[in-house]
């Protein structure tokens, strides 16, 4: 259903990949990637449409995030690339046009901006009722319903200011006049979008509407059961919150940490921690971006450029696209797998005990300790002296320690 309702805007961005990109010789006159005159009549020819189809077809392919326009080209959202390959991709892309539901369909003219907003706020609840119904629901009763909802804004927005006060006045009764078009107009473009049908009279929740509602609820859900209360901190904090959490209490509480923020700023977020110079939370963060799955992927691909993460998203990058966990460190070149060896064995001196980092040797891609050593001065990682130092302290061989003391010692002083 997501897909069949996404298919003239799925249609549109196509074109626009091929038409609009950059580079390109069919770019349009002007040179931009938006649909002035031109351009949309120049679509409208080529894919057996009019002007208004395209438009309306581009305005939903970029709400549900098919395409984006960047300065001068437009390129294919990950959505659209996903496209034939994945479902969840589909339907993430009908949930954002779900969540911009009020930009879908224009407001009523002459309305405060203050009376939209109010009916926006309040229309939560109003999916929710009629998710609850399961059924069609009078108008009559939602706008009844809206009436409360808004009241309820206007009491919580209600401030006393300090002085004297004025003789109080009766206030003026709301009356259906100033919400019914606002109802009116929210209905049909939640209509627009799918969401709901919406006529004689009642309104009906469609069964992707019904999904789009649960699965918001069941957010908010998740958002109110952090299972370790780290849902209100910064991502360097939450991670280090999921340190000595089990891997599957961690998941839990990124799920909670996710659901309570948009994807987007948490992406970064995570990304930005694990810039930082604490190993552990590097290998975390990206813990808690597979959680994420695909929307983080154009930031993880981002990230390929920086040396410190390049392991961790190559990683992350092979298993999104398929590859067994177990087998993904194959993508990875002979020094980018040993600087991810030494990082992670930073991870282990800092926060884990001696044992762990005399195991993490048999996680080494080189076959003797004399290779791993030569490889690892060679890498020039920056925690390189202290890993070294650590693991000649943890190690009970005394001739392996003294080798890899050696090795340190070298790296410290700069020799061969």
């Amino acid at each position: 259903m997501a897909r069949s309702g996404l298919a003239g805007a799925a249609r549109v961005a196509r074109w626009a990949d091929a038409a609009l990109g950059p580079g390109r010789d069919s770019a349009t006159d002007d040179g931009k990637a938006t649909l002035s005159d031109a351009t949309a009549e120049r679509a409208a020819r080529d894919l057996g449409l009019t002007a208004a189809q395209v438009r309306a077809d581009w305005d939903t392919a970029r709400l549900a995030g098919l395409v984006e326009v960047h300065g001068d080209s437009a390129r294919p959202g990950w959505r659209l690339r996903a496209w034939n390959r994945d479902d969840s991709a589909v339907l993430r892309g009908w949930v954002a046009l779900f969540d911009a539901w009020s930009l879908a369909h224009p407001e009523p003219a002459r309305h405060e901006p203050a009376a939209v907003a109010e009916v926006v706020s309040a229309m939560p609840q109003a999916l929710s009722f009629l998710q609850l119904s399961a059924g069609p629901v009078p108008v009559e009763q939602l706008l009844d319903l809206l009436e409360q909802r808004v009241t309820e804004l206007r009491t919580a927005r209600c401030e006393i200011p300090y002085g004297p006060q004025p003789e109080p006045q009766a206030e003026p009764e709301h009356t259906d006049a100033p919400l019914a078009p606002l109802l009116d107009w929210a209905l049909r473009a939640l209509a627009s979008v799918g969401a709901l049908t919406y006529g004689d009279g009642q309104a009906t929740l469609t069964p992707l509407g019904s999904w789009a509602v649960w699965v918001k609820l069941e957010q908010i859900c998740v958002a109110a059961q952090s299972p370790a209360g780290n849902i209100e901190q910064a991502a360097e904090d939450m991670l280090r919150g999921c340190a000595q959490l089990r891997p599957n209490a961690a998941r839990a509480e990124y799920r909670a940490w996710l659901a309570a923020r948009p994807v987007g700023s948490a992406v970064t977020e995570l990304l930005d921690a694990a810039r930082g110079e604490d190993a552990l939370l590097r290998g975390l963060a990206f813990e808690a971006l597979r959680v994420v799955g695909a929307p983080a992927e154009p930031d993880v691909r981002g990230a390929l450029d920086e040396p410190t993460l390049r392991p961790y998203a190559l990683l992350w990058l092979a298993e999104h696209d398929g590859a067994d966990p177990e087998d993904a460190h194959e993508v990875l070149t002979r020094e980018e797998a040993t600087w991810l060896w030494v990082d992670t064995a930073a991870a282990v001196a800092d926060h884990g005990e001696a044992p762990l980092l005399v195991r993490h040797l048999e996680s080494a891609v080189q076959p003797t300790v004399p290779r791993l050593l030569d490889e690892v001065r060679a890498v020039g990682h920056p925690r390189t002296v202290q890993v070294l130092v650590a693991l000649a302290a943890a190690h009970p061989d005394p001739a392996l320690a003294k080798a890899v003391r050696r090795a340190a010692f070298q790296v410290h002083t700069g020799g061969g």
